[in-house]
């Protein structure tokens, strides 16, 4: 067993020792008197806003220049207002009054500034793709200068890599080494890479948390997660499993917040391999998965079944004409037979000699993907390939690409973490690829389209321009959408008012409030 598989057994383990010693605990004190308890799959071993996957933007300690809604139409963050020069070359946005950070400093244009400059030094994070010339500060806000226009700046000042953070979190090489933010909650303990303790921040400007103490667990297994919203061990806990998501829900004991994502599940296809990279063989692939029973068995909800790559919640990108996706082994054979695969004697395709087996890398953090891997495996195995599937750690898959190592990937992609799918689509499918996007692959057209639209010129024809990035991508597969994906969380029935947000960008407690 690898040490990665030891720790996540040894944390599940250290949970199910809580549950069995402390069920039941905490049953005479007032609800009031005791920490919200959030329990979820994210670990953190890092607090960079870079790296430390928007956790701290989830549990609304730092905040962002610009904020978004649950449509994504942005709003006021930390700055009030923004605006462009008539040449979409500068860009001006105006802090709030009176924000402070949780060590009691004032958020000022100097602070924001900074941060965001440390930012875009952070190499695969959005503002680093952003053609930047300068950020600084004038008065009360801050000045982003561009070398070209680019029409998407305030919905990249959104994404939760962009946190301002206090000058007091960063050592003296620029390493953050607390995270003192500015929202309605504020850390007061940290144990790395599995426990957070919060406070309501006192000073906070807005609307005052009604739960003023918050707690949060990272554990390892879905399993163990579900057994602890099931012993009351956990108030809000997310990263379900559909099979025990399902279990819950017919019990009917505990409640069930969800709500669909702009987010889908895909499988990477290294299209600058021998095999892979004929669009034949890759359509093939496409059509052996049979996405409805895939929905249906496994993630107990028909409508995820994936018909494009981009779900009805992004309403901007989803093209109802598209054609759509299909189940049908019959012409996966022919197009495989077409490039020269042939059956060998164990009913493995063939061709010059080689038999036709690749290696699918996925990892547990979302328990749906090794569910679905296997699924995969078998229906590919209907078709003669043979595929190895290898369930580690998600780092595996940006380090394949890297290296050139990765045949095929299984992961999940949220395409509204940046507000404007487009700064992600642009990042994934660039001329070079993307870590969560396109290998070995690139298409002119598409990068022509990504550009139009970027540049805020050509409002009249953007719907025609998604259209034709939906078009070349369902065509060309540099990345096969197997299902699209809806977010569950269960809550305790002692907490009232959790709206799960659809960008994932926070978990919105502040807003909750105990049961009367």
């Amino acid at each position: 067993m690898g040490w990665q598989r030891m720790r996540v057994a040894g944390a599940s383990a250290v949970a199910l020792l809580m549950i069995a010693g402390c069920a039941g605990a905490g049953k005479d004190t007032p609800a009031a008197n005791q920490p919200l308890r959030v329990v979820g799959q994210f670990e953190f071993h890092s607090l960079d806003p870079s790296t430390a996957g928007g956790l701290f933007t989830r549990l609304e300690v730092a905040e962002t220049l610009v904020d978004a809604d649950s449509k994504g139409v942005l709003q006021p963050g930390l700055a009030d207002n923004w605006t462009a020069s008539a040449d979409g070359l500068s860009w001006t946005l105006t802090l709030r009054s009176g924000a402070l950070f949780h060590d009691g400093t004032e958020v000022t244009a100097d602070v924001a500034a900074a941060a965001l400059n440390t930012a875009h030094g952070k190499a695969g994070t959005p503002l680093a793709t952003v053609p930047l010339k300068a950020i600084s500060a004038e008065g009360n806000s801050v000045r982003v200068d561009l070398t070209e226009p680019f029409a998407p700046l305030p919905a990249v000042l959104a994404h939760t890599s962009t946190q301002i953070l206090a000058p007091s979190s960063y050592g003296p090489d620029q390493a953050v080494t607390k995270v003192v933010g500015s929202g309605p909650y504020r850390v007061t303990q940290l144990e790395p890479p599995a426990n957070i303790k919060l406070a309501a921040f006192e000073q906070w400007r807005g609307e005052k948390p009604e739960i003023s103490e918050v707690t949060y667990q990272a554990v390892g297994r879905s399993e163990s997660r579900a057994l602890m919203a099931e012993s009351a061990q956990s108030d809000v806990t997310f990263g379900m499993d559909p099979t025990s998501l399902q279990k819950i829900k017919q019990a009917g004991k505990l409640n069930i917040a969800d709500v669909t994502l702009p987010r889908a599940i895909l499988l990477k296809v290294n299209s600058g391999h021998d095999v892979l990279g004929d669009v034949q063989v890759r359509r093939a692939i496409s059509m052996a998965l049979d996405r409805e029973s895939m929905a249906t068995a496994l993630l107990r909800d028909p409508e995820m079944a994936a018909t494009q790559l981009f779900p009805p919640s992004l309403p901007d990108w989803h093209q109802e004409s598209a054609t759509p996706l299909e189940h049908d082994p019959s012409k996966a054979k022919e197009l495989l037979a077409d490039a020269g695969w042939v059956p060998g004697s164990d009913g493995t395709l063939e061709r010059d000699g080689k038999k036709f087996s690749v290696t699918l890398r996925t990892f547990p953090d979302r328990p749906e993907l090794p569910v679905l891997a296997t699924a995969i495996q078998a229906k590919l195995k209907e078709l003669g390939i043979a595929l190895d599937v290898k369930v580690g750690n998600s780092s595996e898959i940006p380090a394949g690409h890297k290296d050139g190592s990765l045949e095929l990937a299984l992961y999940s992609r949220n395409y509204a973490l940046v507000p404007d799918a487009l700064v992600t689509l642009a990042d994934d499918f660039a001329p070079e690829g993307g870590d969560y996007g396109a290998m070995g692959w690139n298409d002119p057209a598409l990068t022509s389209a990504f550009d139009a639209l970027a540049s805020g010129h050509d409002a009249d024809h953007a719907a025609e321009s998604r259209r034709k990035v939906t078009d070349i991508l369902q065509t060309q597969l540099p990345v096969i959408p197997v299902a699209w994906y809806r977010q569950s969380a269960v809550v305790s029935p002692r907490i009232e008012g959790l709206i799960l947000d659809p960008l994932e960008r926070s978990w919105r407690l502040s807003g909750l409030t105990w049961a009367k």
